[in-house]
């Protein structure tokens, strides 16, 4: 596996990859129609709004990593109860 596709698995660094397995899943079942795929799609986009806004206010408030770890992520979605998206 090349470095991009590390980065992109690396649950520490992206954390939609189950929306994003779910998208490739629906793809893959109905052969490339997108229009069946669009609520996938969508909540994809959604999980990447949700963490990007995340991210950028640990920014502003001078939090490293900008992007919470796997384990911080479960503990922000547990006490909101569950994903927002």
């Amino acid at each position: 596996m090349d470095k991009k596709a590390r980065r992109v698995r690396n649950e520490d660094i992206n954390p939609c990859i189950e929306e994003s397995d779910a998208s490739q899943k629906c793809l893959d079942a109905y052969n490339y129609d997108k229009s069946m795929c669009s609520a996938y799609f969508q909540r994809y986009k959604n999980c990447r709004k949700y963490w990007h806004t995340i991210m950028v206010q640990r920014r502003r408030d001078g939090v490293r990593p900008d992007m919470p770890t796997a384990e911080e992520r479960l503990e922000i979605l547990a006490a909101i109860g569950g994903k927002p998206y």
